[in-house]
């Protein structure tokens, strides 16, 4: 039996998000605590750890989320571009084990991120 994270139970509806797109593989939803006027998150519905824990056999699953991020965006309005993130790990700033990517934009987003 998968894992049973935050984002699953989002996918199961056991809690409420907005949800802008789902398919059989994965969800996209807006984050909770948003960091730019436009921010959602992409996450495959069969929890990955993270990204470090993809293998070839994910590769096309990889791929899906990536086009999932840029439909999406393009969905969202976001013509003058926008940044997709995965942190990874503690030091990458991963609070929850469950792969997911984050797409931000709105705005003019600045570099370095912090």
């Amino acid at each position: 039996m998968p894992r049973e994270t935050l984002f699953t139970k989002i996918a199961a509806r056991e809690i409420p998000a907005e949800i802008l797109f789902e398919d059989d593989r994965c969800l996209a939803f807006r984050d909770v605590s948003p960091q730019a006027p436009t921010h959602f998150l992409v996450v495959p519905k069969d929890p990955v750890e993270s990204i470090d824990a993809l293998t070839a056999a994910d590769a096309e699953l990889a791929g899906h989320l990536m086009l999932v991020c840029q439909q999406v965006a393009a969905a969202e309005g976001l013509t003058k571009g926008y940044r997709v993130v995965v942190n990874n790990g503690a030091d990458g700033g991963q609070s929850i084990d469950h792969l997911h990517f984050h797409v931000l934009g709105g705005r003019a987003l600045v570099w370095p991120p912090g």
